[in-house]
């Protein structure tokens, strides 16, 4: 049994402890192939983002770099360009062979709120090594809008692998032949190429950028505030945009996106090359998505875009992710879009749930 494991064997994890959570883990958290993590009661805002690194522990490394401890008890706000780190309620205690990744879920990557997880002795961002024990931590840094927290709050998701699971290029093009993956031409190269749509309808909006003075977002107000307060629109009459350094940006894929129920896909940066920007916070995309059995004909992929040091030429068409898929060990019990809350199943350009809809 190798793959991603499913919601099943998550729960099977719980089970046997190599999933531990105080308080338990819910119902709710379970997904079709990943499990939400909860923030802790306390947050530690530190001088800079740092890791752990080999033999050293998040506390010795915290005693460096603290600036004060906050108490998340009755709320708190994380402020727009601050870091901070947030014990979470779940550790973990893996068996030899399976390991780990973690990454922002969808409406925290859509609010630009930069969420990674980080280990005791870790070396890497949202990567745990097969056999880890040990607690688990979130940096997190706003980078477009404060935030007001709560303990318990889900802002990162953690996938589970047994095994060796990723598709090379001849088994996901076989794959795509059986199952349409994208409603267009697929193109196939270290993964499953993702384009951006700027082809704009009658009101030429083809997406949103986040404006520079805002108020604080409460994460757990969904559908609550008004999109004009927060964005302001994209549009274009040309199939391309520039992009402003240090502004982030809400746009969409060219494609509609198929995951059928065997597998999971992660979107990764296409090439460090291509220009001066980075897409997406939020990578996991669960089996289900945009499947036609469970209420999908296909699904647009939200597509974070940050600009870096240099304006952009953004153009219609233009590769600029690409989506790795990886086989799952077992079918999940569920699936993306069938009897649980999935948000953005269908989706086109939307914002994150906290925000009414355009």
């Amino acid at each position: 049994m190798s793959g991603i494991l499913a919601s099943q064997h998550l729960k099977a994890m719980i089970a046997r402890g190599e999933i531990r959570a105080e308080p338990a883990v819910t119902p709710a958290q379970i997904q079709p192939a990943s499990l939400d993590l909860r923030l802790g009661t306390k947050a530690w805002r530190v001088r800079a983002s740092f890791l752990a690194g080999a033999g050293r522990s998040m506390q010795d490394r915290l005693q460096e770099f603290e600036m004060h401890q906050i108490d998340l008890t009755d709320g708190a706000v994380l402020e727009k360009g601050c870091v901070y780190v947030v014990p979470l309620a779940e550790s973990l205690a893996l068996p030899s062979g399976v390991a780990a990744m973690a990454n922002a879920k969808s409406s925290i990557g859509r609010l630009d709120l930069l969420t990674r997880l980080i280990t005791d002795g870790g070396t890497e961002f949202d990567r745990i090594p097969t056999g880890y024990t040990g607690p688990l931590y979130a940096e997190i840094c706003p980078r477009s809008f404060s935030v007001l927290v709560r303990p318990g709050m889900r802002l990162n998701q953690i996938r589970f692998r047994d095994g060796s699971a990723q598709l090379d290029d001849t088994e996901l093009a076989k794959l795509h032949l059986g199952t349409p993956l994208v409603d267009t031409e697929a193109v196939i190269e270290n993964g499953l190429g993702f384009s951006v749509d700027l082809s704009a309808g009658a009101d030429a909006l083809v997406g949103f950028r986040a404006k520079p003075h805002t108020g604080v977002i409460d994460l757990d107000l969904l559908d609550h505030y008004d999109p004009a307060e927060y964005w302001e629109p994209v549009r274009t009459s040309n199939r391309r945009i520039i992009l402003d350094p240090g502004a982030f940006y809400i746009l969409v894929s060219r494609e509609a996106v198929t995951i059928p129920p065997d597998y999971a896909a992660e979107m990764s940066p296409y090439l460090a090359m291509v220009g001066e920007f980075r897409v997406h916070y939020a990578g996991f995309f669960d089996p289900g998505f945009g499947y036609a059995e469970v209420g999908g004909s296909g699904s647009r992929g939200v597509l974070e875009v940050r600009c870096h040091e240099a304006p952009f030429v953004l153009e219609h068409g233009q590769i600029v992710g690409r989506l790795v898929f990886e086989k799952m060990a077992e079918r999940p019990e569920t699936l993306y879009g069938a009897d649980i809350a999935s948000n953005y199943q269908g989706q086109g350009l939307k914002l994150s749930k906290h925000f009414k809809a355009v």
